[in-house]
């Protein structure tokens, strides 16, 4: 998976970091039971601190995308469908990202194909894993 950070943004480094697994994971380019490369790996690789990555790592765990392990590094992990406390979450997300399309004159229709095209290119599929 190739991850593409853009260092002029106002985003910061780690934040994009996570942005880039969890399209990865949603896109299928990383796979359940996949390992991510070391923290000193990845940061060599993106020419970022190891500490950037690090914070990107720890908050992909916290979020359930990722587990780590001293011995096995950090593994792309199954995820868990419906959860109450991310559908929240996504709703306050989608309000806002609804709103700033309508200011920009995007019209509802367009919006909506562009949520259907974006939504159809996700291959992940949570039934479709089994432990």
């Amino acid at each position: 998976m190739i991850i593409t950070l853009d260092f002029k943004s106002e985003l910061p480094i780690y934040v994009q970091l996570r942005n880039e697994i969890v399209i990865g994971i949603g896109s299928g380019a990383l796979a359940y039971g996949e390992k991510l490369p070391t923290v000193r790996q990845m940061a060599q690789d993106l020419g970022v601190n190891a500490m950037t990555v690090n914070k990107a790592y720890a908050i992909l765990k916290n979020e359930g995308f990722i587990s780590i392990d001293r011995r096995h590094g950090a593994t792309v992990m199954p995820l868990a469908a419906g959860q109450a406390e991310f559908k929240a979450k996504l709703e306050n997300e989608l309000r806002l990202v609804i709103s700033e399309a309508s200011l920009k004159g995007i019209p509802r229709d367009e919006f909506m194909q562009m949520c259907t095209s974006i939504f159809s290119a996700v291959t992940f599929k949570p039934n479709s894993i089994s432990e």
